[in-house]
């Protein structure tokens, strides 16, 4: 029987309503079981286990942790990818961070993950799919905080990921080959509670270096002077970037932001080898390149002032993001249907990055940030206050996109396909990050 669009998001949306407990379950499970990227076993079960339970069929392990799940419509006219992640990040100071690993869901994953399966619910124990002209593809990925990076490098040395971010690993395996648009929403940092949703355009991309300054032992107290300070070099290297600082247009939005990791043996030995780690950030890849050569350069003047040797290596990290902007304005009028006209902010830059910015430059994509929480991302302070705006609306939200996009022939998925262009192809990629590592 023939339904009209209206009314199919009204039974979908009564449905995740319905389901309002088992999805708020499973977000405040994964809360209380934090882990890091690449070792999310538990997480993934526990999708696993609630996939299960709507007797949904999907593959595992792609990029170690990550999973996908297929659902069909009536036709097979586009496919839409639900898109969350796995990961928590680290923060030791969180309340409910992990004793030992420091994992914490800070960064709101845990809300991502019940927003798409709560989408995806309303969809399946509706029956919309039998309504629409495509399929949805959940797409659950891992490792999207650039943590642990001597353990990644050695799963990259081990042959087991190529990429530190595991939305680049789903790239580089296919996994978003047959995906036509891509839609996942992520925590608003501390909003105000009149804003339910904020419609990200754009944020910054980064590049990932680690430092190794050497210099020479010696006796800091009896023989100073034989010894090369190796933690001087690196604190010349860090004025050197500071005062490059004046040098980064405003709108290009650079951030570096070094942390050092190891800054000597011991207090009476002048230190011969100090580490350092940062990234670079910057609004496009072009700026992202000039603000890493001019890092470079204050490095290698740090290392050269004291006489020591400085190595840096240039890891890959994330390119900037650009929504889609018919996506956006049609995720923005459903949270607008549910909550308001007053309830979604349009256009803004995110100095912040994520691996979403590698697929948006391929597939059609979008990144809203959604309110219902206190505390700023990353801190000790975030935590969820409002589930249904955190939660439940953009699940609302994701499955009224997913309907726009499907209904009808797929017709709105089809247009917004077909008038992307994709900014690379995949040798192009691949060729780009290589040479803004090897500068």
């Amino acid at each position: 029987m023939a339904i009209d669009k209206k009314s199919l998001k009204r039974v979908v949306w009564e449905n995740i309503d319905e389901k309002r407990s088992k999805i708020l379950a499973l977000t405040s499970e994964i809360f209380n079981h934090p882990e890091l990227g690449y070792k999310e076993h538990q997480t993934a079960a526990l999708v696993k286990e609630y996939l299960d339970g709507l007797g949904l069929k999907y593959r595992e392990d792609i990029a170690l942790t990550g999973l996908r799940s297929d659902v069909p419509g009536r036709a097979d006219k586009a496919w839409i990818g639900l898109m969350c992640e796995l990961d928590a990040i680290i923060c030791f100071e969180h309340p409910a961070a992990d004793k030992l690993t420091g994992a914490a869901h800070a960064c709101g994953h845990h809300m991502q993950i019940g927003a798409a399966l709560g989408a995806l619910t309303g969809l399946i124990v509706a029956g919309a799919l039998k309504h629409l002209d495509g399929g949805v593809s959940l797409l659950v990925v891992p490792a999207e905080e650039p943590v642990e990076l001597d353990y990644r490098t050695s799963l990259l040395r081990e042959g087991k990921i190529q990429f530190f971010g595991g939305k680049q690993e789903f790239l580089r395996l296919g996994e978003f080959d047959d995906i036509d648009a891509v839609l996942i929403v992520h925590a608003d940092s501390e909003p105000p509670a009149s804003r339910k949703t904020l419609l990200t355009t754009s944020s910054n991309g980064f590049l990932i270096k680690r430092v190794n300054f050497i210099g020479r032992e010696a006796h800091a107290g009896v023989f100073p002077w034989d010894g090369i300070n190796a933690l001087n070099a690196c604190l010349m290297g860090l004025l050197g970037i500071h005062v490059q600082r004046e040098t980064f247009r405003e709108e290009d939005v650079v951030r570096v932001h070094p942390i050092i990791t190891h800054g000597g043996d011991a207090v009476n030995i002048v230190p011969a080898n100090v580490r350092m780690e940062t990234y670079v950030r910057a609004a496009t890849i072009e700026a992202m390149g000039d603000a890493n050569t001019k890092v470079n350069r204050a490095l290698k003047a740090g290392a050269l002032c004291v006489g020591g040797q400085c190595e840096i290596e240039n890891i890959p990290g994330y390119l900037p993001f650009m929504a889609d902007s018919g996506l956006n304005r049609i995720y923005g009028e459903n949270v607008r249907i549910l909550c308001g006209n007053d309830s979604v902010v349009e256009g803004y830059h995110l100095a912040g990055s994520t691996d979403a910015g590698d697929i948006s430059q391929f597939r059609p994509t979008i990144h809203p940030m959604v309110g219902g929480v206190q505390g700023k991302v990353h801190t000790r302070h975030f935590t969820i206050i409002d589930p249904e705006t955190a939660i439940l609306t953009p699940a609302k939200a994701l499955a009224g996109s997913v309907i726009d996009l499907l209904f009808d022939g797929a017709k709105q998925a089809q247009m917004i396909r077909s008038t992307f262009q994709p900014r690379f192809n995949t040798n192009d990629y691949n060729n780009l990050w290589a040479k803004i590592c090897k500068e």
